[in-house]
């Protein structure tokens, strides 16, 4: 008997002399001939792919066995090629690995995976797992590619290439990089997005020329020192992983998660220190908002607080782009512990990605956000005067006269436009009209020595020719708008053909109206308040493959359409709600009735209803998993989910504080929800789960919270059809795949649990296994399931935290409460 030793093609190559080499090349061409692949003009379409010293063939399927045929037939030619490209999903790429060390000038190689798709129609992952050694040998390569391939470990020979400036291997499975990555000493761009590397070697700090290190997208936790001696380095990509504070020495522009960056340069700090950060969700408790403000962002901190800094550190915050550009502006806001105050801001739009970003410069850490207000003008009015006007309006103007202060005083000049139509569709009267509002500020509490001259323009429609000055009014609001006092008597008015000018001493709002109505008052007030209000409407849609997800949003009333447009192809679910009003950070809940019921433990959870806060920019949108404790065997459930408002926001006027009393007054609107009759499933069995038995599971850690095996089950039975997607998305090969889904053909439920706790039992001692689970079904597109994860993992260490705070309690029983905890 005799044996069978199977070589990769590089490593055959070794064994045969050149000739033999290019005889079993031209007996590879010949077989696929044979097949009828392309026989008939292949050398002529070969040659063409030629170009110069450039070999562009991953755009073709059978781009290997072309590089093949050249190579026989145009050897002298290839050899001279310094760009090559090819697609890492040919079926002939290991044989084509074997001719590379033979192009000896090569400056640049491709070998990408990503052209082609599988059966669900996902991007394919390439077969390149290694590269022959005598790649090392490429003395003349500059730029390497790997980009969408197998490999779990760099190749070795790639450490050997001397003049290596560009290295990309994303979207593959490297858990580390090697000890002596930094003997790359000419690497200037490096990206291993999309990977799964734990740490990084100390020797990355000897890469002197690196400019820009994408690592996003990893499971990082922790960086070496050795980082911030990367001096060249202007852009470190950190988004994605699960840092949680890096050194102060990275003097470049680091991404962080949600796409924020920020620039820490050398010598900012005195003393070395550890640079904390994490999003937060804005809670209007301690986020507030003045009036008209739109947030923009969520909220970012960074640590240490209360340490100044010897030279600016600068911020960069993606934000949602307003729609009123005009009338607003977009600035960054940051907490000193006590108020909030605005920094001087630039935005940027992104070419390519059209994303916005907010730059600011700050001497100290603290709490950040966006938002967007009243484009605001301000100046500096010396005792000599000046003049003060707005941007947004240049009609209007403040004009200060000499004398009018003994100090220097800052002023700040705020317009908020009005149209006609709006007022007469909040007044219903077609003779309302009124001018913009104009709000004035000052940094000093001492009033104005001498009257400052005030220029408005005349209301829409009126002019000095038509003009009835009995029913023109000049309001004056506090600083609240609570309320409107009509000033016309106590101020002298002077016309223009179209201006009103008048004289003040203090600053607050003023408005100019043009109505017959004599108490005006009352009806400022009114629009007042109405311009603050948001019109929306709620959503609530049922996934069609799994009629529990259910998923709630609050719409504006304008996006309504785009938005069920967007979700019409997975989710089903009644019209929207009835149109109903809401203020900018105010509170409302979500409570399911009827029959249905949710997860009580949820951190979102406040007394058995799910907490939201609308921002009109933000998504106010949550996917969820309904259950019933009614017996579903014989009946479906017929339930709903109400809306209702929550505490009254502190700074509401008034009348709507009055309007908003009393538990009818809190209700918004009620929509269907509708469980189908359940048919027999696997999960009625309490004992071993159809033919399956798993031993006990817990995935995860302490710190973190276990999954158990009942968490498990409750993510398999919300699965559905995507488990497939799934399943190749946490690592189970495709055949693995085949296999579950052939042994399970005639039961769906069976091939979930199959893919599912296959992969739990062969991850169950990796302690990133929930961030991969987390992950995964992100990427399959089951954000809802994902949030649930995120939803019991954030309990856990809730649960892991008020343990160990616990006085006289062992490690041991925090850990086992833990674990209790997610079950």
């Amino acid at each position: 008997m005799s044996a069978a030793l199977c070589l990769p093609a590089w490593q055959v190559r070794a064994c045969l002399d050149p000739v033999d080499e290019m005889q079993k090349m031209a007996e590879l061409l010949g077989l696929r001939d044979e097949c009828g692949e392309g026989t008939l003009g292949a050398p002529a379409l070969a040659g063409s792919c030629l170009a110069d010293n450039r070999l562009n063939l991953d755009v073709y399927p059978d781009g290997c066995r072309r590089f093949l045929q050249l190579f026989k037939e145009q050897q002298g030619e290839v050899v001279q090629v310094e760009f090559l490209r090819l697609s890492s999903n040919d079926c002939l790429l290991e044989t084509t690995l074997d001719s590379l060390p033979h192009l000896k000038h090569l400056k640049s190689l491709v070998l990408k995976g990503g052209h082609a798709r599988d059966e669900f129609g996902s991007y394919q992952h390439g077969s390149l797992t290694s590269l022959p050694p005598d790649v090392g040998n490429l003395s003349c390569l500059t730029h390497l590619d790997l980009s969408f391939n197998r490999l779990s470990t760099l190749p070795n020979c790639i450490l050997q290439l001397p003049s290596l400036r560009v290295l990309l291997v994303s979207h593959n499975s490297l858990v580390t990089l090697p000890e002596d990555f930094g003997c790359l000493s000419k690497l200037t761009f490096f990206s291993a997005m999309k990977n799964q590397l734990k740490d990084l070697p100390q020797s990355i700090g000897e890469l002197s020329m690196l400019q820009d290190l994408d690592l996003s997208e990893n499971a990082l936790e922790l960086l070496p020192e050795e980082v911030g001696n990367l001096h060249n380095c202007t852009e470190l990509d950190l988004s994605g992983n699960r840092l949680l504070n890096i050194p102060d020495s990275l003097g470049c522009r680091v991404v962080l998660a949600c796409g924020i960056r920020f620039y820490f340069p050398p010598g900012a700090a005195s003393d070395p220190l550890k640079i904390h950060f994490r999003s937060l969700t804005p809670d209007p408790q301690w986020v507030k908002l003045r009036h008209h403000d739109v947030l923009l962002s969520g909220v970012l901190e960074l640590q240490p607080h209360g340490v100044q800094f010897q030279q600016e550190v600068q911020i960069w915050m993606p934000y949602i782009s307003p729609q009123s550009p005009h009338q607003h502006e977009v600035v960054v806001r940051t907490f000193s512990g006590q108020s909030w105050s605005d920094l001087k801001t630039r935005v940027k739009r992104k070419r390519k990605s059209k994303k916005c970003v907010a730059h600011c410069c700050v001497l100290h850490f603290s709490w950040f956000l966006v938002v967007s207000r009243l484009v605001q003008n301000e100046c500096k009015v010396p005792a000599e005067g000046t003049l003060l006007f707005s941007s947004v309006d240049p009609n209007i103007k403040v004009i200060f006269p000499p004398g009018v202060t003994k100090e220097p005083r800052s002023v700040k000049l705020q317009v908020l436009p009005v149209s006609a139509e709006e007022i007469q569709e909040i007044t219903a009267n077609a003779g309302c009209r009124a001018s913009p509002l104009l709000y004035l500020s000052q940094d000093s509490a001492v009033d104005f020595l001498k009257p400052v001259r005030i220029q408005l323009p005349l209301p829409p429609g009126v002019t000095g020719l038509n003009l009835d000055q009995s029913r023109l009014h000049i309001l004056h609001g506090d600083l609240e708008g609570q309320t409107w006092n009509d000033i016309t008597s106590e101020v002298v008015l002077e016309f223009t053909h179209l201006y009103a000018v008048f004289e003040v001493t203090h600053f607050s709002w003023y408005w100019l109206w043009y109505t017959t109505k004599t108490y005006i008052g009352g009806i400022a007030k009114k629009v007042y308040e109405r311009l603050r209000l948001y019109q929306v409407n709620f959503i609530a849609l049922q996934r069609k493959k799994d009629p529990e997800q259910v998923l709630l949003q609050c719409v504006p009333k304008h996006k309504v359409e785009p938005v069920l447009k967007k979700l019409q192809d997975r989710y089903r679910g009644p019209e929207p709600s009835d149109m109903v009003e809401m203020f900018e950070g105010e509170q409302f809940f979500a409570a399911f009735e009827r029959g249905i019921s949710i997860d009580m433990d949820r951190p979102d959870c406040v007394d058995g209803r799910l907490s939201f806060i609308f921002y009109s920019h933000l998504k106010n949108m949550k996917e969820i998993y309904v259950t019933s404790p009614v017996d579903r065997k014989g009946q479906a459930v017929k339930g709903q989910v109400s809306f209702y408002r929550g505490a009254v926001p502190d700074n509401i006027p008034e009348d709507a504080s009055r309007r908003r009393k009393g538990p009818d007054s809190l209700w918004l609107a009620t929509l269907p929800i509708k469980l189908p009759q359940l048919k027999p499933r696997w999960d009625e069995n309490p004992g071993p789960l159809c033919g399956f038995s798993f031993p006990p599971l817990n995935l995860g850690n302490a710190e973190t919270g276990y999954l158990t095996q009942a968490n498990l089950l409750s993510i398999a039975r919300r699965v559905g059809a995507d488990w497939q997607s799934i399943g190749l998305n946490l690592g189970l090969t495709y055949q693995q795949i085949e296999r579950i889904g052939y042994n399970n053909r005639e039961d769906l439920n069976k091939q979930i649990l199959d893919m599912l706790f296959s992969w739990a039992q062969q991850n169950s001692e990796d302690p990133g296994c929930v961030s991969k689970l987390i992950a995964a079904m992100k990427e399959s597109g089951r954000q809802d399931i994902a949030d649930e994860v995120e939803a019991i993992i954030e309990l856990g260490r809730q649960k892991y935290s008020e343990s160990i705070r616990r006085v006289g309690l062992e490690q041991e029983s925090s850990t086992e409460d833990s674990a209790i905890a997610m079950v």
